[in-house]
């Protein structure tokens, strides 16, 4: 488990337009050495997801596993996003938003991101 140590791990949906963005987004703003991106139908993906027991077949989520273990849903995005120098402030003023209302939003924003974003056949990471 040597990069769950040295780097933040962030499981996506790499088939996903809207993840690919936000994955394409996090590549240009976070310094190099914070994460470490895994689309989960990847070997690698697949292997931490049965670790950490998920499911193997659909992600509902970003998961996002560090040295505390593993985040999902708002709690796992804005713990993301805080690890981004530029982006800390806007971070933790979104984590004052009551969880129930950011998982509301981040849960219909996950069931519909493609119909309204589309899917991809190709993924930002190669595996």
């Amino acid at each position: 488990m040597e990069s769950l140590i040295d780097k933040s791990v962030i499981i996506f949906d790499g088939e996903c337009n809207l993840c690919n963005g936000v994955v394409g987004w996090l590549l240009k703003f976070a310094p190099e050495e914070i994460f470490e991106f895994i689309p989960f139908q990847s070997p690698r993906g697949q292997e931490l997801l049965k670790r950490y027991d998920y499911p193997l077949e659909q992600l509902e989520t970003v998961i996002l596993i560090d040295q505390n273990g593993p985040l999902t849903h708002s709690d796992g995005f804005l713990k993301i996003v805080s690890k981004i120098p530029r982006w800390k402030l806007v971070a933790a003023l979104l984590a004052f938003v009551p969880r129930m209302i950011r998982d509301g939003i981040y849960n219909l924003a996950s069931r519909n991101r493609v119909k309204w974003f589309g899917q991809s056949k190709s993924c930002t990471i190669n595996f």
